[in-house]
């Protein structure tokens, strides 16, 4: 049986998220990348300890992060107070990741992450939630049409 816990993270998690926004990001992305050079330079730009500990200590950022049997199989990132030029309502939050290894997305992780985000964002009183995602990127766009509240 697998155990499953999804809370918000903290500073000691980046190293967690580092790793599996190189990991995830690769399994969906890396092929839009035609020298491995650029993808790696990606990777030390975006997903560095450093800069994932920086955005978590940011208080408009919440992470959260998702384990399955103590392992690290997940995150997800919400940006409060973030508004949309294409919003009238100023009162928004952006979803803007979630990122779960291929292995382990038929345990509904991704749901359990948005479900907590989405939780945040209501407590914080953010009236609209928006997102953007890669018009070639089917998979997420199916899921969050299935999530459209």
């Amino acid at each position: 049986m697998n155990i499953i816990e999804v809370r918000e993270a903290n500073i000691s998690d980046a190293q967690f998220i580092a790793i599996l926004g190189r990991v995830t990001f690769s399994e969906n992305f890396s092929h839009f990348f035609k020298d491995s050079n650029d993808l790696l330079e990606y990777y030390n730009r975006t997903f560095s300890v450093e800069k994932i500990r920086k955005s978590i200590d940011n208080s408009n950022n919440v992470f959260c992060i998702a384990f399955v049997n103590e392992l690290p199989v997940g995150y997800a990132k919400l940006k409060l107070n973030s508004p949309s030029e294409f919003l009238k309502s100023k009162n928004t939050s952006q979803l803007q990741k979630i990122y779960v290894l291929k292995d382990f997305l038929s345990l509904k992780i991704g749901l359990e992450l948005q479900t907590k985000l989405i939780e945040k964002a209501t407590r914080h009183g953010s009236q609209l939630i928006w997102l953007s995602v890669l018009k070639s990127n089917h998979r997420a766009i199916q899921f969050y049409k299935k999530m459209v509240l």
